[in-house]
């Protein structure tokens, strides 16, 4: 899908657009184009109405810098990291941005919702966006912010998990579950920050882009820094409770170990004694005594009791 954003007087109009009526769009008045889900034929025919090169999927998922911003002196082409949740767990989609003169080309391949409410702020606030630039400045804006708002509630989940005994779960190896997956989120929320913050160190250094806006991402840098902090500290925090988990359940583990070694002490003078009596040596003194057996049972409840006494006075037990 196709979708032009036309500048008319102080409002936007936005217009569906088909591929045989790219060549008859108003490229002056166009500031953003917005290809969603674009097939190859619909690529080949921007390219060729708008005089632009836009990279293919392949392209725009390269992980070398040099595929994710590039600046000559036709405009900035930009591949660049949207965080999307599936299956309420999240991961990196690439949308690319293709600056060109007064207007920008977006590429996407999932229906991002940041697309649609900044369209709806665009046609409310049409003063405030005034080229292509504006645009890409407000949509990296409102998908920090985006950001933003997902690593804060990652970490109340975090802090409320930290708050719960392991005893708690149903399986002791349902806590580190917990952490594995939020462990994969922060990595996921800190990739996507990191590559904003390549991209707007880049857009910084560059010479098409106004000096207003330049203060514009400088500010937005660094809020990404901030919650490039705020992942990090996410990540120590995942760890401590990892230790601590792993702490308690070598706590609860030297319990059964204790506890077994308590009874095999205590069991070992009964066994002792037994084996001696059950010796089949001919020539035994209590053989013969007429109190020999109780004697032999009052030595193996006397060496059983007495470990119990001796250990629970030494608070062993």
């Amino acid at each position: 899908m196709i979708k032009a954003y036309l500048r008319a007087e102080d409002t936007f109009r936005p217009v569906a657009v088909e591929s045989d009526e790219l060549a008859e769009l108003d490229t002056d008045t166009l500031v953003w184009l917005d290809l969603m889900s674009p097939t190859t034929e619909e690529l080949a025919t921007v390219e060729r109405c708008l005089k632009l090169e836009l990279p293919t999927r392949q392209e725009s998922e390269e992980i070398e810098f040099s595929s994710r911003y590039w600046e000559d002196e036709t405009g900035i082409d930009i591949n660049t990291y949207f965080l999307v949740k599936q299956d309420d767990k999240y991961h990196n989609e690439t949308v690319s941005f293709i600056l060109k003169r007064h207007f920008i080309v977006t590429i996407r391949f999932s229906d991002h919702r940041i697309f649609t409410e900044f369209s709806r702020r665009l046609r409310l606030n049409p003063r405030a966006f005034r080229d292509g630039a504006d645009i890409l400045n407000g949509i990296l804006a409102m998908r920090v912010d985006m950001d933003a708002d997902i690593l804060e509630a990652l970490s109340k989940s975090i802090a409320s998990i930290g708050r719960k005994e392991p005893q708690s779960f149903d399986n002791p190896t349902t806590f580190l579950e917990y952490i594995t997956d939020y462990e994969d989120i922060n990595i996921t929320i800190r990739e996507n920050l990191t590559d904003k913050h390549r991209v707007l160190s880049s857009l910084l250094k560059s010479t098409m882009i106004s000096e207003p806006l330049k203060k514009e991402f400088s500010m937005m840098m660094k809020d990404v820094n901030s919650l490039i902090i705020s992942a990090n500290f996410n990540f120590e925090r995942l760890d401590y409770l990892q230790n601590l988990f792993l702490n308690h359940m070598s706590v609860e583990q030297n319990k059964v170990i204790k506890i077994f070694t308590v009874m095999s002490v205590i069991f070992l003078p009964p066994t002792m004694i037994a084996s001696i009596y059950g010796m089949n040596y001919k020539h035994m003194p209590e053989l013969e005594w007429v109190f020999g057996y109780p004697f032999a049972l009052s030595l193996i409840v006397l060496s059983a009791v007495l470990p119990l006494y001796i250990f629970k006075k030494k608070g062993w037990l």
